[in-house]
């Protein structure tokens, strides 16, 4: 009980200095705060959020970074540890359809908020491919289970974390990809595309993708499609709202330059040529931007560790807003009339820009007034592409030309002469804004190599007190994955005081 109540007290005296202001420090910072630390968040950017930042200009409005809201649940469970919920913060909102995907002219297949209309599209598509979705939707949900239920609320410290009596049965998922899977049973390309689609949320190619993740495919057609009201900044001015209430400070335009270390232990930040003491620090920046903070010989990766990594995509983007509204889309449209093959090449394998890339498009102003005056579209254009590869205003130009042209074929209109706003934003940027590794997008892919134990470390190996979180260590890339990180490196920052004490 002594033990106990010395712990109490001590952490109530720590400070702890979180790096960066992304949805897992956000989360990060909440767990803390609750437990009693003084908690400051340090964003080097003038709004908080990290890649999930919002543009506005003209009356359009844009979310910077992450635009799809999947897996409700977790925020559901986030807020639930503060017996809030998401609704004390911001409205949510089923999209229906869910998205969209186009392979040639006016040649799209709608994907329904419901199930058993997903089931008749795949069906008038290839006779019989309804039976197979269904029994791969029932083991994609057994798998999202124990995923979310067991799995990716671990640290990432040992193999033994991933065995269970459920993987060990089906411990095979873990050795063919959801490319085989899938292409073992379907034969439509165009659905194929479908059912390979929602794991390039985890940044690998399906062939390189365990068949587990097909909980991935759960997340999309199982749970839904959701749109926050006011767009994904929403929800980031929900989790500061808490961090807020809970007493986290956050300070904006703040470059740390340094972690300190003295005797092997961390003991605060430099920022300019101030010293900012902390007991803990976390950074909830980029892992490898992280690590160029310390001094050589406190740094567990090498550059050749990094560069022997297997990165997400980066991504060009476009920030369009139009004059009128555009006909034959949806709120997401997916643009598959290229071969994702050939693109995916051009991303893993020999890293350059793709000569037909597929694209994504977003248009919240079909659900959402606030995105664009009335009468008129707000867009932001998506192309996936290999991080490090050279960005200048000459390519962006040449690719944004290219999407315009399809988007105009493909939905059969012209959009080119209503475009008021034009921004854009490219490798370049993400390593200005987020130091991002080669302007990487979505952190490290979550291939069989790169899963759970196998990710860099949350707790440093060579700095006492010194922790990392986000989409380079576990679990993974996205937003609900870095939220999840974020309560995971909360828990071993509790953990690692409540021993010292012991």
């Amino acid at each position: 009980m002594f033990n106990i109540i010395l712990y109490l007290l001590n952490k109530m005296k720590e400070k702890i200095i979180i790096i960066g202001s992304g949805f897992s420090s956000l989360s990060a910072s909440c767990y803390l705060a609750k437990e009693g630390y003084d908690v400051t968040i340090l964003e080097k950017n003038d709004s908080v959020g990290g890649r999930a930042r919002v543009l506005q200009k003209d009356g359009f409005k844009f979310d910077i970074g992450p635009t799809w809201y999947w897996m409700p649940d977790v925020f559901e469970k986030f807020f639930a540890d503060f017996n809030k919920k998401p609704s004390d913060f911001y409205d949510l909102e089923k999209l229906a359809p869910a998205y969209q995907v186009y392979f040639d002219v006016l040649n799209s297949i709608t994907i329904s908020d419901r199930l058993e209309e997903i089931y008749a599209v795949f069906e008038k598509e290839e006779k019989g491919s309804s039976v197979y979705l269904k029994k791969f939707l029932k083991a994609a949900k057994f798998n999202y289970e124990i995923a979310v239920n067991n799995m990716v609320y671990k640290p990432g410290n040992s193999i033994t974390e991933l065995i269970t009596f459920d993987t060990i049965k089906n411990v095979n998922q873990f050795f063919k990809s959801i490319s085989t899977e899938v292409r073992a049973n379907i034969k439509s390309k165009k659905l194929i595309q479908i059912l390979e689609f929602p794991v390039l949320f985890l940044g690998a190619k399906p062939s390189n993708t365990p068949s587990f993740y097909s909980f991935m495919n759960y997340a999309d057609f199982g749970l839904g499609t959701w749109h926050p009201k006011g767009g994904m900044f929403e929800v980031v001015k929900g989790f500061v709202s808490l961090a807020t209430e809970l007493g986290v400070t956050i300070k904006t335009n703040v470059i740390v330059g340094k972690i300190v270390v003295e005797n092997g232990k961390a003991i605060g930040v430099k920022v300019n040529d101030e010293f900012l003491p902390a007991d803990i620090v976390v950074s909830g920046a980029d892992y490898h931007h992280s690590e160029t903070l310390l001094d050589k010989k406190y740094r567990k990766y090498s550059e050749n560790y990094w560069e022997r990594k297997t990165f997400a995509p980066s991504s060009l983007l476009f920030y369009v807003g139009f004059n009128k509204k555009i006909k034959n889309i949806s709120h997401h449209t997916l643009f598959f009339d290229t071969d994702f093959d050939v693109h995916a090449i051009d991303i893993y394998d020999t890293p350059k820009w793709p000569k037909d890339p597929l694209f994504y498009a977003s248009f919240p102003s079909i659900t959402d007034t606030s995105f664009a005056p009335i009468g008129k579209e707000a867009a932001t254009f998506l192309i996936p592409i290999a991080s490090g590869i050279e960005d200048t205003p000459e390519i962006r130009e040449r690719y944004f030309v290219k999407i315009m042209e399809r988007l105009e074929k493909l939905t059969n209109q012209k959009v080119r002469d209503a475009i008021i706003l034009k921004e854009s934003y490219c490798v370049n940027d993400f390593i200005a804004d987020y130091n991002s590794y080669k302007g990487n997008a979505y952190g490290l892919a979550n291939t069989l190599t790169q899963t759970a134990f196998l990710r860099p470390k949350i707790k440093s190996e060579k700095v006492k007190n010194l922790f990392f979180t986000g989409q380079l260590t576990v679990p993974g890339p996205g937003v609900p994955p870095s939220i999840i990180s974020g309560k995971i490196v909360s828990q071993m920052v509790i953990k690692n005081a409540t021993t010292k004490i012991k």
